[in-house]
């Protein structure tokens, strides 16, 4: 029995500016534990607006979304926050990593701000994550002096750190060249194969999505294919 770790149950989305638009239409799917799954469709059918509303950052939507069997349903923004930051890891298109500190502190934030380990063990626990990406030998540089691909490589090491249930990315390869991309894309399908990380990965490179377990397919709001 494979275990449900993400689920969405009938889920609309209304944007009301200034007139009222459906940006999601009764949308409903699964993720699986050490699934690795793409979202893929034109741009503006919702599937970035789907991603935010599964990490739990936009709650402005019906419907139900269940992140390890429990419902997200009339929490309050600093639960929400925390099941964030404890289950799901994020990985965007740029990598919004702090040039004011090295390379092994900007993994080290988010498990900071979670504060469930000592700093010392952090630091361990970064460099591994560092070493699965193979760049565990820039940890004390600052990230300007790193190229595009491992700048992104950083920000997936702290999407790692406090080990999430999920990792969500938000068009991940989309400013990095081919041979970058792919790199990427072996990272991810390593951490599903070997670490049986889950992942969903909102893209449009057609090719990055072509190689992932499964395709959610989405038009005008709604899921066509998955």
């Amino acid at each position: 029995m494979s275990q449900k770790i993400l689920e969405a149950r009938h889920v609309n989305k209304y944007f009301h500016d200034p007139i009222t638009v459906q940006v999601l239409n009764d949308v409903s799917f699964s993720l699986n534990k050490g699934e690795f799954v793409s979202i893929t469709g034109k741009s503006g059918c919702g599937k970035s607006t789907l991603l935010y509303i599964m990490s739990t950052m936009d709650t402005d939507y019906q419907g139900e979304i269940l992140i390890d069997g429990i419902s997200m349903s009339g929490k309050q923004e600093a639960d929400l926050a925390l099941i964030r930051n404890e289950k799901i890891g994020f990985v965007f298109q740029f990598h919004y990593l702090l040039n004011e500190f090295s390379v092994l502190k900007n993994v080290m934030l988010p498990a900071l701000k979670l504060g469930k380990y000592p700093e010392d063990e952090l630091e361990h626990r970064a460099y591994e994550k560092l070493r699965i990406l193979g760049i565990e030998a820039e940890a004390l540089k600052k990230p300007n002096q790193l190229s595009g691909g491992q700048k992104q490589r950083v920000a997936i090491a702290r999407a790692l750190i406090n080990d999430p249930l999920i990792i969500m990315g938000d068009e991940p390869t989309g400013n990095l060249d081919k041979k970058n991309s792919e790199i990427v894309f072996d990272i991810f399908k390593e951490l599903a194969e070997v670490y049986l990380q889950s992942l969903l990965i909102v893209t449009h490179d057609n090719e990055f999505a072509s190689r992932t377990n499964r395709i959610i397919e989405m038009e005008d709001g709604r899921i066509i294919s998955h």
